[in-house]
């Protein structure tokens, strides 16, 4: 009943949205960005619920159109040298998923590629060429050739992978376990799997710093995140894959943002309403806040001030102050805001709405609303692309 009467709220609030979108489409603030005429710029958008991605026109600030793919799209990836985007489709079980290619220029789907069962997550070496997706209930990564369209390699990666993460040098791929408890570490080059570290409860995601020398884990069945140390084959004497600690901080922690600089990672414990802030070059845990009603991802402004965390049931992203040390207000967003993307010149940020199914556009100089764009059923993931077409 609740839930019902939170959509017929929204309706209203949605179509105001689309209207004030329409409007803005021919009057554009004259403080945001001024384009060249060959400039394109998309936000993508993954809707779990309709099998569809929906493209927004970040220089019109509009939805440009919906794309169909395949069956329970869930993560999305930009290549950092091509102009195309990447949409992992979770397959609906016995069956396998797939990987839909999109052509950005003309915003179509130009290839599938077959994966295996219940792909999840994707990540993509530095030069565009190769993408490594973790297929949970088939307990592998796929390693796909994406210029010749077609997988490569299937790499054994423990029980139930649900991310796996290639290291800044490419040298290492580092697997989260979910139902292992585990994070596993590969090494790129032959597949073969060097170490795997157990008491991870959940481990759920993974992120790993700039010099590619540690992965940290959050363990979201438990309340610790797991820092592993990476093999350095050629330091004297040679180090090798070790756990180096676990450390404490809230209840179910289910991701890890990291500063731009490196300096720092937030943890957000979904379960204590609270926020983490891990030190990376000493492996300690700073202080905890108080930040929203159960917070789900997190995301760092581009010049390291600022926090944005989306709290999944409420209709807020909390603004917090990394040099201050405090909250410094709520911006109002849609019903379950859960992931973020920042537009490419850093002006805009997009918060994908779960259970109302659209995307908040917030202007960053204001941390305000500037309006809701609608999308499909269940956008789950995002993920920004600019280009200048020739």
């Amino acid at each position: 009943m609740e839930s019902s009467r939170r959509s017929s709220v929204l309706r209203p609030a949605r179509l105001a949205a689309a209207l004030l979108a329409l409007t803005l489409a021919g009057c554009r603030p004259h403080d945001f960005p001024q384009y060249p005429p060959n400039y394109r710029e998309y936000v993508y958008v993954t809707n779990g619920g309709s099998d569809t991605v929906t493209v927004l026109d970040v220089v019109n600030v509009r939805v440009d159109r919906e794309l169909p793919v395949g069956h329970n799209p869930v993560a999305v990836a930009a290549s950092p040298t091509r102009n195309e985007i990447y949409v992992v489709n979770s397959g609906a079980a016995p069956a396998d998923g797939s990987l839909s290619v999109i052509d950005a220029e003309h915003n179509a789907v130009v290839a599938t590629i077959p994966l295996h069962r219940q792909p999840v997550s994707i990540d993509l070496n530095s030069a565009g060429t190769v993408a490594y997706i973790a297929n949970s209930v088939s307990n592998s990564v796929s390693v796909i050739d994406l210029t010749a369209r077609r997988e490569i390699a299937q790499i054994a990666a423990g029980d139930q992978p649900v991310a796996a993460r290639l290291t800044p040098d490419g040298k290492t791929l580092v697997v989260a376990n979910l139902l292992g408890n585990a994070a596993t570490i590969i090494d790129a080059a032959s597949g073969k799997v060097r170490a795997s570290f157990p008491s991870c409860p959940g481990a759920s995601e993974v992120v790993i710093v700039s010099d590619s020398s540690k992965a940290f884990l959050p363990c979201s069945a438990g309340r610790q995140v797991m820092v592993v140390a990476l093999a350095e084959p050629d330091a004297h004497p040679a180090e090798t894959d070790r756990l180096e600690t676990l450390m404490d901080v809230g209840r179910a922690p289910v991701d890890l943002a990291l500063k731009p600089d490196g300096g720092e990672i937030f943890v957000s414990n979904s379960l204590s309403d609270s926020v983490s802030e891990i030190y990376n070059s000493t492996d300690e845990v700073g202080d905890t806040y108080m930040i929203g009603n159960t917070p789900i991802r997190g995301i760092v402004s581009r010049d390291n001030s600022l926090l944005y965390v989306a709290n999944d049931r409420s209709q807020e992203v909390t603004v917090y102050s990394i040099d201050d040390g405090k909250r410094i207000g709520s911006i109002s967003v849609g019903d379950g805001p859960a992931a973020f993307a920042f537009s490419s010149a850093g002006h805009l940020l997009f918060v994908a709405d779960r259970r109302s199914a659209d995307v908040a556009v917030v202007r960053i100089a204001s941390q305000s609303l500037f309006t809701l764009l609608p999308t499909g059923s269940d956008p789950n993931a995002i993920v920004d692309k600019s280009f200048n077409v020739q």
